[in-house]
């Protein structure tokens, strides 16, 4: 008999929503393992039983569009548990931080044991998305952290690009990392999804890429691209979630819509602006998706402006990032003539790479 996750995942199933996979029916099977779990620790020895548990949660992993989202979004809601929250992993991180501060002005020590307290207290599943570590300070609190919240019997679900032992792979000071991922690997189901269907490849099928020139149209068949590749409601348009991605060295970069992995920017944010590979390489590593607007014909009195772009592209290309652009021109014309265009040309060679059929089939991560 199957449960609440399984029973909805079969309807959708049913629906030819999705297509059978076996990866997918494993990871519902293990979800409601989980719910059935949380259903036993109801009630006064709710916290007793957490910690006596040995898998205190389900860690989903696998390329892009293999359904990890979607299966959270069932667990989270037919996993019949309150109080519980379903949230991005870099906003969880970022709201760490911030409490993490706010204890430490306490000064009371310590201030971990009594944020997972704090957490457990408003939520016993919590379910974050798109786990990756990319900086130090995120890699130092997760262990001590994570352990204190599965010790509070918070169960966890996550989901992840990588599997537990490639996170913040070469990493500074990366041994100080392994509890971590040995904590993950003990106490959590690690359930690999790589199924034979691409979700978001199928989105972007009959996808435009390259839209000129920049205007209300281009606009508009981006915006259409966006819900299409985040299934958000385009009725709820004006509340797309916005992101502060850590970019390096205490900075952070506004991200105007972010959502699934999949950003939007403007030319003059990403390029206009004093920026360096840092920036490119935290938005390549965080996105599997990249919809930017805005791109102008360049030439030498743009070279600042240029310089960014092709640093910009070089990572994104490095990083198998989609790119979804709206631009003034092809991009054999956006660099058309003086000093520098004959340098552009690898950019130009990239994006037209970019758009080919066999790079939208990639999986996002470095080459």
């Amino acid at each position: 008999m199957s449960g609440a996750v399984a029973a909805a995942y079969d309807r959708l199933l049913a629906a030819a929503e999705l297509k059978p996979d076996a990866d997918q029916a494993r990871a519902a099977a293990a979800l409601d393992r989980l719910g059935g779990e949380l259903s036993m620790r109801r009630g006064f020895f709710a916290r007793l039983l957490g910690r006596r548990r040995d898998v205190c949660g389900v860690y989903l992993w696998g390329g892009v569009g293999r359904g990890k989202s979607m299966l959270m979004d069932l667990a989270f809601d037919h996993i019949e548990v309150r109080p519980k929250r379903r949230v991005h992993f870099h906003a969880v991180m970022l709201e760490v931080h911030e409490r993490l501060r706010a204890e430490r002005a306490k000064g009371h020590g310590d201030p971990i044991p009594a944020l997972a307290e704090a957490i457990a207290e408003e939520s016993l599943l919590l379910c974050f998305d798109e786990m990756v570590v990319n900086n130090p300070a995120d890699a130092m609190i997760l262990s001590r952290l994570f352990t204190a919240l599965l010790e509070e019997g918070v169960a966890i679900v996550t989901t992840s690009n990588r599997h537990p032992r490639d996170l913040y792979k070469d990493g500074l000071n990366r041994e100080l990392f392994l509890p971590f991922i040995k904590l993950l690997e003990d106490r959590l189901e690690v359930i690999a999804l790589d199924g034979p269907t691409d979700y978001r490849l199928d989105r972007l099928h009959g996808v435009e890429t390259w839209h000129v020139p920049n205007g209300p149209k281009a606009t508009e068949a981006l915006s259409t691209a966006f819900f299409k590749l985040t299934d958000y409601p385009v009725e709820d348009r004006a509340h797309v979630p916005s992101e502060e991605l850590e970019v390096g060295g205490g900075r952070t970069l506004h991200v105007p819509k972010s959502l699934k992995g999949v950003a939007v920017f403007s030319f003059k944010r990403l390029c206009g602006e004093a920026r360096g590979a840092s920036d490119y390489l935290a938005v390549a590593r965080r996105f599997h998706t990249v919809i930017l607007v805005g791109i102008p014909v360049m030439g030498p009195e743009k070279r600042n402006e240029a310089a960014r772009f092709v640093t910009l592209i070089d990572a994104l290309y490095e990083h198998k990032v989609k790119l979804l652009a709206a631009a003034d021109a092809e991009p054999a014309a956006l660099y058309p003539s003086g000093t520098g265009a004959f340098e552009f040309q690898r950019t130009v060679s990239r994006l037209e790479e970019m758009r080919s059929a066999d790079y939208l089939a990639e999986g996002h991560g470095a080459a």
